[in-house]
């Protein structure tokens, strides 16, 4: 662009004075120091986010396998291991069919290294292990014949398998809560590995584990073997002050800056460190390079200033102006072009960028609403079973939770209907699972249209169905489940130009004023279920 005899850089060239370089000087200094307190400050920031999602993904991860264990814990083959039921028989295959059990669910489940049962006095009654590790149980044990106890042996490390592992017991109840025992399993603490990494991404910093005694458990740097415990005083100081950065010697004997986080499952702590000197490198370079630049101009600074003055304050007010108004939203404003210097270049991209931002915000506006409509899709996504339509596993748990809490506050009856097709097993052996496909969504359909608007159908697993009815009494509950049954009984499926048909098994069971959870009714339709099944199938059998 050619401009006029008048541009801004004749005018910044005649307007210098020597008298700025004292100012100038002050203000360098002034930014570098707040530009080490920024660097400071973005450090603390990324290593409490560091710390904070590594504490969270270890705490999830935990809650992970604790809850595997638990749902393990509630597994047919563990209980009648250890209480088989009321008058079955003797399995002479019993005290092999537990550890080979264990020893399948161990290779599945990847963080598990050895599954142990124990009786309620203690003694190990099957392992994984040919040689299990021995555990002394609390007493008492349980506290409370509930859920949430649990056994906690630390991290250690293990030079048998050559990592770090813990040790988590959970009891194993009965139906009506008594303990039959406990399942206890050795967890390695080295799947955890891959997460940790996750969380470090591409973060300059790095995460450590150690215990309560300072002792390194795990690093994003696989470098274990390398690192040192850190020293009492800085573990002290770290517990003392939590989310609080501090400078210390790390794991591996260089100063680092650090912070670390109690996990609120594992005694442990996760530290996320950074080292100092690499912190503060470009600070250091862009300093010394100021400083460099700013005694070589210094001969140049008294040329510029003293013509610079009114002839630009004026439109750069106009500018500022203008650009306030785009700040609180306005952005249909346009500066007029008033000269041909920089400024006039200034005002004509400060126009073009007011038209761009007013495109922006139609196209983000736009956005917004696609966005709406895939998020509502999802939210829809997230509560249903893709085969059948009706709602998922996750979903039931919040339908049965409200309800049972109606009911308590309330005391809003609701009953259950539990479902079962009759030998699906047989019917996928003899036509193929996309015949039992076909029949699950034919259920599914089924169930859709013959309950209320106000009932909730839902699919439970594999073949089973769950009917929540609200305000519904045992008896008016049996009678729809004695219609749903003869429905399905009477209606062919087509499939492969063959007519299938498939009956129902059906357990009913309504919520009862000594129910302490909502599961205590799904319990009860499950045993009305288990008792139609042995009564022949294709019927209804309901709770007194």
């Amino acid at each position: 662009m050619v401009f006029s005899r008048s541009s801004i850089k004749n005018k910044l060239l005649f307007f210098s004075s020597l008298a700025t370089l004292v100012p100038s000087l002050g203000l360098g200094l002034l930014l570098f120091w707040q530009y080490k307190v920024i660097i400071e400050d973005n450090v603390t920031h990324q290593l409490r986010t560091l710390s904070d999602d590594a504490s969270r993904e270890l705490d999830y991860w935990f809650k992970k396998q604790s809850d595997n264990l638990r749902v393990l814990a509630t597994s047919q083959a563990v209980v009648e291991g250890l209480a088989p039921p009321a008058g079955a028989s003797p399995d002479p295959q019993a005290p092999r069919a537990l550890p080979h059990y264990l020893r399948l669910v161990e290779e599945k489940l990847e963080p598990l290294l050895e599954l142990t049962v124990l009786d309620a006095s203690g003694r190990q009654v099957a392992s994984s292990a040919e040689s299990a590790t021995g555990y002394v149980l609390p007493d008492p044990w349980p506290p409370t014949a509930s859920d949430d106890s649990a056994i906690l042996v630390p991290p250690r490390w293990d030079a048998a398998r050559q990592g770090v592992v813990f040790s988590l017991g959970v009891p194993v109840l009965s139906l009506d809560d008594k303990v039959l025992g406990t399942l206890v399993a050795v967890v390695s603490l080295d799947a955890l590995q891959s997460r940790l990494n996750y969380v470090a991404g591409n973060s300059p910093g790095d995460i450590v584990l150690v215990d309560l005694s300072g002792r390194p458990l795990l690093d994003t740097q696989q470098r274990l073997a390398q690192l040192s415990p850190l020293d009492g005083a800085v573990l002290r100081r770290l517990r003392e002050r939590p989310d609080e950065p501090s400078v210390f010697a790390g794991h591996s004997q260089v100063r680092v800056l650090g912070m670390a986080k109690r996990s609120g499952v594992l005694p442990v702590l996760v530290v996320a460190e950074r080292e100092r000197a690499e912190i503060y490198r470009a600070w250091r370079e862009v300093r010394d390079l100021f400083l460099g630049l700013l005694a070589g101009l210094t001969l140049l600074v008294g040329l510029a200033g003293w013509r610079m003055g009114r002839s630009i304050v004026v439109p750069l007010n106009g500018l500022a102006a203008a650009a306030d108004r785009v700040a609180e939203g306005k952005l249909s404003v346009r500066l007029p072009i008033a000269s041909n210097d920089e400024i006039g270049h200034l005002t004509r991209v400060f126009n073009q960028m007011t038209d761009n931002l007013r495109h922006s915000q139609e196209a983000v506006e736009a956005a917004n609403v696609a966005l709406q409509k895939k998020n509502e899709l999802l939210e829809t996504l997230s509560v249903t079973d893709g085969l059948t339509g009706l709602y998922n596993r996750k979903k039931l748990d919040e339908i049965l939770e409200h309800q049972f809490a109606n009911y308590r506050r309330h005391q809003r009856p609701f009953a259950i209907l539990m479902l079962d097709i009759d030998h699906f097993k047989r019917l996928n052996d003899n036509y193929g699972h996309q015949a039992g496909d076909q029949v699950l969504k034919r259920v599914a359909a089924a169930l859709s249209g013959s309950v209320r608007s106000v009932d909730y159908a839902a699919r439970y697993g594999g073949e089973e169905f769950v009917l929540v009815l609200p305000e519904t009494s045992l008896a008016t509950a049996r009678q729809m489940a004695e219609r749903i049954c003869q429905e399905v009984q009477a209606e062919l499926i087509p499939y492969a130009g063959q007519s299938l048909k498939v009956t129902l098994s059906i357990g009913v069971a309504g919520v009862r004023v000594d129910d302490a959870r909502a599961d205590a009714v799904i319990s009860r339709a499950d045993q009305m279920l288990y008792a139609a099944k042995h009564a022949g199938r294709n019927r209804v059998h309901c709770t007194a």
